[in-house]
């Protein structure tokens, strides 16, 4: 008998991805690396996320992540994407090591997001 390969966290993001979706003309990154194709949106007001939606084609884990770091970042400051850890949400989800990969792409993606943004911002 195995053991479950998805935390508890992971199945809830899983199965209620609330900020899956896109967002029409609104800062954006894409990457497609590693296997994955990953998607996000934000619209922003004074430099506050007011909203961050994501589309991946990947793994129960990535779909996870990508549904953590919207719900997280939601509401903050954009710069605080440059600032995104792989590493925190991997050990908040309890993504296996192995999967490191593909949560790097979306620490690539909230990051590229986030320069959009601040870069967008520069007078």
């Amino acid at each position: 008998m195995s053991a479950d390969p998805y935390s508890a966290r992971v199945r809830e993001y899983f199965a209620n991805p609330a900020h899956a979706g896109d967002l029409g003309d609104a800062a954006a990154a894409d990457i497609d690396d590693q296997g994955v194709r990953l998607r996000l949106t934000a619209r922003h007001e004074d430099g506050r996320i007011v909203a961050l939606r994501f589309r991946a084609w990947g793994c129960p884990h990535l779909i996870a992540a990508c549904e953590a770091a919207c719900a997280g970042y939601e509401g903050r400051e954009a710069d605080e994407l440059l600032d995104f850890r792989a590493v925190e949400i991997m050990r908040n989800l309890s993504v296996p090591v192995e999967k490191t990969t593909r949560i790097l792409v979306l620490e690539d993606a909230v990051r590229s997001l986030g320069r959009s943004i601040c870069d967008s911002s520069v007078p």
